[in-house]
Parts: structure tokens; C-alpha cells; sequence
């Protein structure tokens, strides 16, 4: 499957314990924009609205050479399809504190896949320790004395 869209941030931002694929439900529009690239997942979440995985806040643009589409919403809520155990899953992992469900990747191949990721907000100084090991890493790979 080819990645169509990533979102970088989420792993900046979150510690991410589990991850788990979900179909997505598209028109045929928002299928070919997809499959060209134009998606957009900073910003998204999952929410569950009575017990269904719902993609929030993620843009998908309209295909250009759609005709016959009037009122466009690119943020629309876009419903999840998920196993029941894997709902219950990510459901009992968002009870705890902290927890949540971020989409990672979008992938397309035969059909449009969303990778969504259970993870933990980090905290700033978690965040500049990972980047000053990172900035040490480098300085010893250049010196040649790792």
C-alpha cells in the first residue's frame, strides 16, 4: 500500500503505545482525491459517537474534475470501519487519562486505509530530551566516535 498523507506531528506529540487499521468511509470524489494525495491529517482526531469511530477534523479536498458536487465540506466527520474487538479496544485505552486515538497515515491501495495510533501526550521536557539524545546521536555519528 502506498502512503498518501502522514501525519508527522502525531508521533512528536504522542508517545504512541498501540496502533490499528481502519477502513474509511469516502464518496468516489474524495476516493480519487485521496489516492492523489490531497489529504490532510493535522489537526484530526477520533472521537466515538454512541459506541462508532469517527475521523474528526481531517481534510480531504474535493477532486478537481468532479462535476455535480455543490456544498463541499473537506472537514466533514468521516465514519471509521473497525472490528468490534478493536473498537472496544481503543475505547477502553481512551478511558484511561491521557489516552487517545490519533490517525497516523493514510494509505491507499486497492482501498483507502487510515492508520490510527493509541497514544500519550508527551510533556515539553520529554520532548527536548528526545531531542537533545538525537542532537548527541548525530555529533558522535560525524566525530566517528560512536
Amino acid at each position: 500500500m502506498k502512503r498518501v498523507a502522514d501525519n508527522r506531528r502525531a508521533r512528536y506529540d504522542y508517545e504512541i503505545l498501540d496502533t490499528v487499521e481502519a477502513g474509511i468511509v469516502l464518496s468516489g470524489p474524495e476516493v480519487k482525491s485521496c489516492r492523489l494525495g490531497h489529504v490532510h491529517l493535522s489537526g484530526a482526531y477520533v472521537s466515538f459517537l454512541l459506541g462508532k469511530p469517527v475521523l474528526k477534523n481531517a481534510s480531504v479536498a474535493l477532486y478537481a474534475y468532479a462535476s455535480g458536487v455543490e456544498n463541499y465540506d473537506p472537514g466533514h466527520d468521516r465514519p471509521l470501519l473497525l472490528k468490534e474487538s478493536e473498537i472496544r479496544k481503543l475505547t477502553a485505552g481512551t478511558e484511561e487519562k491521557g489516552m487517545t486515538v490519533i490517525p497516523l497515515e493514510v494509505r491507499a491501495g486497492k482501498f483507502i486505509k487510515v492508520l490510527l495510533g493509541l497514544g500519550r501526550g508527551k510533556k515539553r521536557f520529554d520532548k527536548r530530551q528526545k531531542i537533545r539524545a538525537r542532537d548527541v546521536e548525530r555529533r558522535l555519528k560525524r566525530s566517528g566516535d560512536y
